[in-house]
């Protein structure tokens, strides 16, 4: 199984740590790409000093409260690095803890989660990364359409990873154009939309999403049964205590909608 998560915008900056070792990274298939990308970010960050970040800030669409992240890309080659795990934060990170999982569990989330990245464009739980701040919809000078981007050379590196099994696609909107699978790979790839419903009327909300799909990556890592096909994925989904309704299967994978009524 590969378990395909989208990154935290927010991350945990380590104190402390070896510097950036590229080719320590797993997916190495995608190594060309991250240094193509990590030296347009750092340019793009370095080049209004010693004057304001104003332009980084517009390229990275972000504002002022976050001046000195952009500031702080300047600096990702020689900057402290931490496992990945730590480095991404909020509501999904949280309700799977990576950190808490023992034994058996933690050894599936080194082979079966992998999270998106808009610089490094997957990383697997134990990759040490600095923190960074670059979002997946960003256009970055000399590089281009960070989607495009990576969309170019993801596939190969998705197919290796998900061998014979089942992907679970759990990427934000953001992420989800980073890679698209093929016709075969379609047909075993799952994608999750968590409904909010109360009082019998149902919608989508952002905590409730990120939340529910922690807790989801955290069950099927704790239980190990690793369903091939989406139906089967589903019904055991069901029996994990989720209130599972299957969709159509379309070009994204088999949509499943995962209805819950607190958080």
């Amino acid at each position: 199984m590969l378990i395909l998560l989208p990154p935290s915008e927010g991350k945990s900056a380590p104190s402390r740590g070896r510097p950036l070792q590229m080719e320590s990274l797993t997916f190495p298939g995608l190594h060309g790409t991250r240094a193509e990308v990590l030296d347009a970010l750092v340019g793009v960050c370095t080049s209004d000093r010693p004057g304001n970040l104003g332009a980084a800030m517009q390229v990275l669409g972000v504002g002022k409260t976050l001046s000195q992240e952009v500031a702080r890309n300047a600096d990702l080659v020689t900057a402290p690095t931490a496992r990945a795990d730590t480095i991404y934060t909020g509501v999904l990170y949280e309700a799977l803890d990576l950190g808490s999982l023992a034994g058996p569990a933690k050894r599936r989330a080194t082979s079966w989660v992998a999270i998106t990245s808009a610089l490094f464009g997957m990383v697997r739980p134990g990759d040490r990364i600095p923190a960074y701040r670059l979002s997946g919809d960003v256009t970055l000078p000399g590089v281009g359409n960070l989607a495009a981007v990576w969309r170019r050379v993801m596939t190969e590196s998705v197919r290796e990873a998900a061998g014979h099994g089942l992907v679970v696609d759990l990427r934000s909107s953001t992420y989800a154009g980073f890679w698209r699978p093929d016709v075969e790979l379609a047909e075993r790839t799952v994608t999750i939309r968590v409904l909010h419903e109360v009082n019998g009327r149902r919608k989508v909300v952002s905590h409730f999403n990120k939340a529910t799909k922690g807790r989801i990556v955290r069950a099927l890592l704790e239980d190990g049964a690793n369903p091939a096909r989406p139906a089967r994925f589903a019904d055991h989904l069901a029996a994990l205590g989720w209130k599972v309704e299957p969709g159509c299967a379309t070009r994204r994978g088999t949509e499943l909608d995962v209805v819950v009524t607190d958080v």
